[in-house]
């Protein structure tokens, strides 16, 4: 796929810039999806791979480091609360995909002290998961990569996850459902607005303890200023949390929240909830129309984009190979290995990282900040992004050239929040 001539840029209903924020000048940033052994389901079966290896700690780290390498502003890990399935909707019992996976949160902690500089971004169920817990264990990720973390928030879209847990159920999507994003969405719409109440909660949980709190002066045996310390009283729908958080106020102060998002009700969660929000469009016209969408839902949500920014990136999945075609050829032989052409919700890219560079660039033009994207195959296409896409990007001046931050924050151009209850007192 290569870039087509569309609109200049999306605006929100009053005619500002999206809410992206964006523009053909300002830094590219990138991101890099990580999930097994990459997001073809034939790509544990490909030289180079290392299937043996996809739950040891040394496989991600090398993984994490090559990234790092690439000077990426974070990366993401692939979650769920089921074995991975070939249906959105439905478990299924193949055995010639990879299934299992170790925990996405525990996995980025461990990954931490490896690292310097990239941010780690780990996928996290809020239908299912006791928001106290996912705010701690965020939290702590961030103490521990001193201020590189990230969440990404997901519902259980799938209803057999339920069973995993016994206290409730969940909507089951129908094969007519998963035809189409916004139908997809409707059945889940209550889920949406619950995950948004846990974002909230554990937005208060971190701001639960000020700057300042921790006083650790032994000579006058004061190790806490109680007075910084607050219960939030957070009461949701479906649950309440009284606070304070038991971690402290982290690096970042609120490590940033990821979100995917693909229909009307995921745009308005993220314009609710996110600092950064990827979405799917599958060329240039259709990147245009999905900022305005995401615009729109900042207007309706009443999201003061001054205060609070929101970034917008794009996914997509990427073959990537220095040979004109190759990288095409390769995903023609990786689909017949899997039996199937692959699908995706994200746009399929196959070419150069020059074909690709000249693609982010145009996309750009419409109001995104960023891009991320998905190896088809690891390493290979990992290795591809990082010593191929970044130079050419580096050396049309639209990337970095070394990190200029400790933070993830800093990486997006994003200020350190203030706790909402200091401003109170």
């Amino acid at each position: 796929m290569t870039g087509t001539t569309g609109p200049t840029g999306a605006t929100d209903p009053k005619g500002t810039p999206a809410a992206a924020s964006g523009t053909p000048t300002a830094p590219l940033h990138l991101a890099v999806a990580l999930d097994g052994a990459g997001w073809h389901p034939a790509a544990w079966r490909e030289e180079g791979a290392r299937p043996g290896e996809l739950l040891d700690a040394v496989y991600w780290a090398d993984l994490v480091a090559e990234a790092e390498r690439g000077l990426i502003d974070f990366v993401t890990f692939e979650d769920a609360l089921g074995l991975q399935s070939a249906a959105f909707h439905l478990p299924d019992d193949r055995t010639d995909h990879v299934r299992g996976s170790i925990d996405a949160v525990l996995l980025a902690a461990h990954l931490a002290p490896l690292t310097t500089h990239i941010g780690l971004v780990p996928t996290a169920n809020v239908t299912h998961t006791e928001p106290f817990h996912l705010a701690i264990g965020i939290a702590t990720l961030d103490h521990a990569s001193k201020g590189r973390a990230g969440w990404r928030p997901q519902i259980s879209s799938r209803a057999a996850d339920a069973a995993h847990f016994g206290r409730r159920t969940t909507p089951q999507l129908t094969e007519d459902d998963v035809t189409d994003p916004e139908l997809i969405s409707q059945p889940l719409r209550a889920l949406f607005a619950e995950g948004a109440e846990v974002v909230e909660a554990a937005r208060r949980l971190w701001d639960s303890w000020e700057d300042g709190a921790e006083i650790r002066d032994a000579a006058t045996g004061r190790f806490l200023d109680r007075d910084k310390v607050h219960h939030i009283d957070f009461q949701g729908s479906n649950f309440s949390v009284k606070g304070p958080s038991i971690t402290p106020r982290t690096p970042q102060g609120q490590p940033l929240v990821v979100s995917l998002a693909h229909a009307t009700i995921p745009y308005e969660f993220a314009a609710l909830s996110s600092d950064i929000v990827a979405v799917t469009p599958h060329d240039r016209p259709g990147t245009a129309a999905v900022l305005a969408q995401v615009a729109e839902a900042v207007e309706r949500t009443g999201r003061d984009v001054t205060e609070r920014p929101l970034r917008t990136f794009a996914d997509l999945v990427v073959f990537l190979d220095d040979e004109p075609g190759a990288a095409a050829r390769r995903k023609v032989r990786l689909d017949e290995v899997a039996g199937a052409e692959l699908a995706s919700d994200a746009e399929i890219f196959t070419g150069t990282p020059t074909e690709l560079t000249d693609l982010l660039l145009d996309w750009r033009s419409t109001g995104l900040d960023g891009f991320r994207l998905r190896p088809g195959t690891l390493p290979h296409d990992l290795t591809a992004i990082t010593r191929g896409l970044v130079p050419e990007l580096q050396r049309r001046g639209a990337f970095r050239t070394e990190y200029t931050s400790t933070t993830l924050r800093g990486h997006l151009g994003l200020a350190r929040p203030t706790s909402r209850y200091s401003r109170a007192g």
